[in-house]
């Protein structure tokens, strides 16, 4: 999860842009860099590695100004290096980006038949020669900013200088999230308000599609259409918790928003953009000689490996086990040659997910982690680690590490289907490019945040709800009860859908919502006649569909939540994000503890 740092300030900038990167190393990262005006002329340091690395470096040959850019960069492909670090920059402009611009390879492609040459394969440098194409122009900044934006699709969070401009930063945002920080003649940017913390206590969030432009006294902020607009400034006070929270009423609230930028940064580290193939880091075996994958995990993260026994089944016809890690060693089973144990944990310290783990690697699997704390005992003990790059998750319930394990999942199951041959190049490319899609397509599920509160209202009241999906929607129908129960107490279930008319049904009345998974496609038709029955029964049915399936069974429906049409292979992705939704606001609205529900701890690590 990539930070962003900018101050338009009064005094040495870069001591403080190194500060305010070391309060952004909790989210991960592999390089850094500053960039700052020196007498107009735009100034760059930058490192792979760790931030010591970069600090060393300015203390060796100084970088002079007092505004500037900085980062911390996850890899989107190859090896880190200095070359592909940000900012980004030419002699007129610099930019720092998290996030990813899905149409990047269309706009170099334009942009080097207009002549610019690009130095890396980063999808973020485009931008750099997108703003500078519009100056070429003869364009102010904040119109050519205006103009690049439009041009952009994907998930981003920028902070932008201009040579010669000492009294101007620009920062916008889409789907990543960006603060502005007000100061005593001085102006501050920030990927999260802890960067910002020893600068300011006055803090604004920039909302969805905003882009503000920066002077020393004041910033003004745009919407998407360029009009100006008022956004609130917060009196922050600077304690963990408050900082940690942002605007937002609950942690896990903010890490429901936090998705289309840790997916995106997760996916960033898995796909090159260029060719659209899955590049894992050093995985010590040959992924097409897998006899098995035996998956273990607990609670959520093992209904992210049910998912990904989908996907490996079906793109890559790799057999797959899945199992309750609590259970898994308890069987005693017998594991193949040349098999590989495949562990997925959000803390890495879960003690089931590691006991089964040491039962695997006893019976000679090859031992390889998903976790999102790369320090962690199941890491160090595996031979091989996928690390989802969701940063710190505080609220209990997973969100965030939900999705990006998902992400990771996918990405393995591509490489796989690709080592046995069962995928070609294009069919990589195309699910390559469906993921890649994902955090721009999170973004639009996320608008309908006001919707789904309005339908949780209806829930509060219940003592029992169904959840139904078939086929990659199975496991989200599993999660979404999950995720009630946990937050609001209500007793949930979910059910494969076929498996409604095989006893559940005797529990639907007028008085049990059935929460219904179904994204049109090859097994919606099925999917419909479990609505139909539902109905028939007088159970009022909340529908999770794309606009051709609520035109197909909507009027079935007392509410409908419309959905992206989407590629069938991300919609595990995209149809986890109302179910989370759901969950927070039904149990907002009841009251309870919602970071910290009752008799929950964030890592099990008893028995």
């Amino acid at each position: 999860m990539c930070g962003i740092i900018g101050i338009l300030g009064g005094k040495a900038v870069a001591p403080l842009l190194i500060d305010g990167l070391r309060r952004l190393e909790y989210r991960g990262y592999d390089s850094a860099g500053i960039a700052t005006l020196s007498n107009g002329a735009i100034d760059r340091r930058r490192s792979e590695g760790k931030l010591a690395n970069l600090a060393d470096l300015v203390d060796r040959d100084p970088i002079e100004g007092t505004i500037g850019i900085g980062h911390t960069r996850w890899a989107t492909h190859g090896r880190p290096s200095e070359a592909n670090a940000h900012p980004h920059a030419n002699e007129r402009v610099a930019v720092v980006h998290n996030g990813i611009i899905e149409n990047f390879q269309e706009l170099r492609r334009e942009l080097e038949a207009q002549g610019h040459v690009f130095e890396t394969e980063t999808d973020s440098e485009v931008i750099v020669h997108l703003i500078s194409e519009q100056l070429n122009q003869q364009k102010t900044p904040q119109d050519a900013v205006a103009a690049a934006l439009k041009r952009l699709e994907g998930a981003f969070a920028l902070a932008i200088l201009f040579a010669g401009r000492h009294d101007l930063m620009i920062g916008a945002r889409r789907g990543s999230p960006l603060a502005v920080g007000f100061g005593s003649g001085e102006m501050y940017l920030g990927s999260d308000a802890l960067a910002l913390a020893p600068l300011t206590d006055r803090i604004c969030y920039l909302e969805e599609g905003d882009w503000v432009v920066l002077d020393h006294g004041d910033a003004q902020v745009f919407d998407e259409t360029d009009q100006p607009v008022a956004r609130e400034v917060k009196q922050t006070a600077l304690s963990g918790a408050m900082i940690g929270k942002g605007q937002y009423r609950h942690f896990m609230q903010k890490e429901i928003y936090e998705q289309p930028a840790v997916i995106g940064d997760t996916l960033h580290s898995l796909i090159n953009p260029m060719s659209r193939t899955v590049e894992l880091p050093d995985v010590p075996l040959d992924l097409g000689k897998v006899s098995r994958f035996t998956c273990c995990a607990c609670g959520t993260a093992h209904y992210a490996t049910a998912v990904a026994k989908y996907w490996f089944e079906q793109i890559a016809r790799q057999p797959v086990e899945i199992d309750i890690a609590s259970e898994f060693r308890y069987r005693e089973a017998p594991m193949p040659e040349g098999g590989v144990g495949l562990f997925v944990s959000q803390s890495g310290e879960t003690i089931d997910t590691l006991s089964a783990l040491r039962y695997a690697k006893q019976q000679g699997q090859t031992i390889l982690s998903i976790v999102n704390v790369p320090e962690s005992a199941i890491a160090r003990e595996s031979d091989g680690v996928l690390p989802t790059l969701a940063g710190p998750e505080i609220g209990v319930a997973s969100t965030k590490a939900f999705t990006t394990q998902l992400a990771v999942l996918a990405c393995l199951a591509i490489a796989v289907g690709r080592a046995r041959g069962t995928i070609d190049g294009e069919q990589e490319a195309r699910l390559s490019q469906s993921l890649i899609e994902v955090p721009a397509r999170v973004t639009e599920v996320l608008q309908s945040d006001a919707a789904i509160k309005a339908i949780a209202a209806d829930l509060i009241y219940t003592r029992d709800v169904l959840y139904l999906g078939r086929g990659l929607l199975f496991p989200i129908a599993l999660e979404g009860a999950l995720k009630l129960k946990e937050l609001s107490y209500i007793h949930a279930e979910g059910y494969a859908a076929g498996e409604m008319k095989h006893g559940p049904i005797a529990l639907i009345d007028e008085d049990v919502p059935v929460i219904v998974c179904a994204p049109s496609g090859p097994l919606f038709e099925k999917t419909a006649g479990n609505v139909q029955e539902v109905r028939a029964r007088g159970g009022a049915v909340i529908l999770i569909s794309d606009r051709a399936g609520i035109e197909r069974i909507g009027e079935y429906a007392r509410h409908c939540i419309e959905m992206p049409a989407i590629d069938p292979f991300v919609a595990p992705i995209l149809y986890s994000i109302p179910v989370q939704l759901l969950a927070y606001h039904t149990a907002a609205q009841k009251g309870t503890d919602v970071d910290q529900p009752r008799n929950l701890a964030k890592s099990v690590t008893v028995e």
